[in-house]
């Protein structure tokens, strides 16, 4: 069998991807291990929310049309969203299928027999294995977990959690812990907040309003520290001070581990006063943004700072029985057997497209844009992946369609 394009990946970006191709004619269909939107189903815990208001949560010719614009979506119905999506757009989706292998000459080995295709777009995202630090391997007798195995509080052992991370995801599950009655103890690295909302506006309007999103990704982007906002309990601003406050233990990077004691960074008031720059400087360019044509902004409360990080610290001693790693994941295209990998083994790509003719990547964080990484802003990077291959690649015969 020969297809024009295979398009491996039924998330958001696959489904787009498709959208694209049908756009201008193109014949293809996209292969997904298990469901549509698999990620959002079984790698999320149970009470995340989107950290993108209703309003914003749109895909090409499809956006959000209910009664709530500026609630934050749970995630099942992220996950509606999405299978609606594919409904709507008709995409030629075959689920349950497992592309073992891709090789030179796009034949692709997968659980349901043997696939040749004049074009690949792989849209499996950057969420594929969690990074889990060789820390770990000095806590062997401490319940560890990560972000994507994690689902409530109920899952984890009694006693104290370590959650390791100041992204999104684990601030949001440290929040959830605290709020449950556990002990936590927060590891905070570089990161960056701004306000949930600002002079009457969310901090995704301001994204827009700002352009921060349309800026083309370099290498000063890929080392900026990630960006913290979240759109559980309501919305709030992520302050760690406050988490401080109301009991949080924080403590400084986690350097190393061994027979259960963990080495840290003692630099904790600098991994603050980083999240604390970035929030001014986001407030400095919103106010330059409206003037005086927008409401005034109340001041909110200030938290104390929080004791400073031991340098060591025993997790039995301190009552930890449960690490969650919430350190980001990394990306596992091992089956992938085309010259398209630096020696870092990341992809090497130009707005998706390879040194390989006919080989793409989709969906990838800094694709193109900071917003290629948004639900919202993979539709401009499938567009113009969809206008590369009708320029470059004929069309499969019809005699060759499935």
């Amino acid at each position: 069998m020969e297809i024009d394009t295979v398009v491996i990946g039924g998330g958001q970006a696959g489904l787009t991807m498709s959208h694209a191709l049908s756009l201008r004619g193109r014949e293809h269909i996209v292969l997904e291990r298990a469901r549509i939107a698999e990620r959002w189903r079984s790698e999320r815990w149970d009470s995340l929310r989107f950290q993108f208001p209703n309003w914003a949560m749109r895909l090409p010719s499809f956006g959000y049309t209910g009664t709530e614009p500026d609630v934050y979506a749970a995630r099942d119905d992220v996950v509606r969203f999405i299978e609606a999506y594919a409904a709507s757009i008709s995409a030629p989706v075959r689920t349950g299928v497992t592309v073992r292998s891709l090789r030179p000459g796009f034949v692709l080995d997968t659980s349901d027999g043997p696939i040749a295709a004049r074009n690949v777009v792989i849209a499996t995202g950057p969420y594929q294995r969690p990074n889990v630090p060789d820390a770990a391997l000095g806590l062997a007798d401490i319940v560890q977990v990560t972000a994507s195995n994690y689902r409530n509080p109920q899952q984890i052992p009694p006693g104290g959690v370590l959650v390791v991370g100041t992204g999104a995801s684990g601030c949001q599950i440290a929040e959830e812990l605290l709020r449950a009655g556990r002990t936590v103890f927060l590891s905070v690295g570089m990161h960056r907040r701004v306000p949930r909302r600002y002079r009457g506006k969310d901090a995704i309007w301001w994204i827009d309003a700002l352009g921060l999103d349309e800026r083309v990704a370099d290498a000063q982007e890929s080392r900026k520290a990630p960006l913290v906002i979240s759109g559980a309990y309501g919305g709030q601003t992520v302050d760690l001070r406050r988490y401080a406050a109301e009991g949080m233990r924080l403590i400084g990077r986690v350097l190393g581990a061994q027979d259960g004691v963990l080495s840290l960074s003692t630099d904790l008031a600098d991994m603050l006063a980083s999240g604390d720059a970035a929030y001014a400087g986001f407030v400095k360019a919103a106010d330059a943004y409206a003037g005086a044509t927008m409401p005034d902004e109340p001041a909110g409360p200030v938290f104390p700072d929080p004791p400073p990080s031991p340098a060591t610290l025993d997790v039995r001693t301190a009552g930890i029985r449960t690490v969650v790693w919430a350190t980001g994941y990394r990306t596992d295209f091992g089956w992938v057997g085309l010259d398209v990998f630096g020696p870092d083994g990341r992809p090497q790509h130009t707005r998706g497209a390879t040194a390989v003719p006919g080989a793409y990547f989709l969906g990838l964080p800094l694709l193109h844009k900071v917003k290629s990484s948004f639900l919202s802003g993979v539709g401009e990077d499938a567009a113009f992946i969809a206008e590369h291959i009708d320029s470059h690649r004929p069309r499969c015969t019809p005699d060759k369609t499935p």
